[in-house]
C-alpha cells in the first residue's frame, strides 16, 4: 500500500509555488526561445508567434519582466522603439526546455498513442 499524500505537500512557502511559468505554459517557452540569439522587438516576436494574441504576448512579457526573466528596453526615438532581452535568469531555463524537448523527442510516439488509445476507449 501507498502512503497517503501530505496535506503540505504544496505548502504556499514552497518555492514550486513561484515558479515563473507552469509545465506546458506554452508562450513564456516559446519567448525565451525567440530571445535565446538576443533582444528583439515585439513585432518581430510576433512573426513566430502568430498564433498568440497581441494582448496575450504583451501579458506574457509583463509577467517574464517581473519575474526578472527578460528586460523591456524602451529607447527615446520618433517612432519609439521597445526591445525584449534575457536576463541571466532567464537564460537559465533554455537548458530546462532543451531537457524538455529531448524528451518530447524521444517519447511524443508513445504519448500521441496513448491518446488515441484513450479516445478508441472512451468512445
Amino acid at each position: 500500500m501507498t502512503a497517503p499524500l501530505d496535506p503540505d505537500m504544496f505548502d504556499a512557502l514552497c518555492p514550486s509555488s513561484a515558479m515563473p511559468f507552469r509545465v506546458g505554459d506554452k508562450w513564456t517557452g516559446m519567448v525565451i526561445r525567440c530571445l535565446e540569439g538576443g533582444p528583439r522587438r515585439f513585432t518581430e516576436l510576433r512573426v513566430p508567434l502568430r498564433a498568440v494574441t497581441p494582448k496575450v504576448l504583451s501579458e506574457t512579457l509583463r509577467a517574464m519582466e517581473r519575474d526578472g526573466l527578460l528586460t523591456r528596453t524602451a529607447y527615446d526615438e520618433n517612432p519609439p522603439r521597445v526591445e525584449y532581452a534575457l536576463t541571466p535568469l532567464g537564460r537559465t531555463l533554455i537548458p530546462l526546455l532543451d531537457a524538455a524537448r529531448a524528451w518530447s523527442e524521444t517519447h511524443l510516439p508513445h504519448l500521441l498513442a496513448a491518446r488515441r488509445s484513450h479516445e478508441r476507449d472512451a468512445s
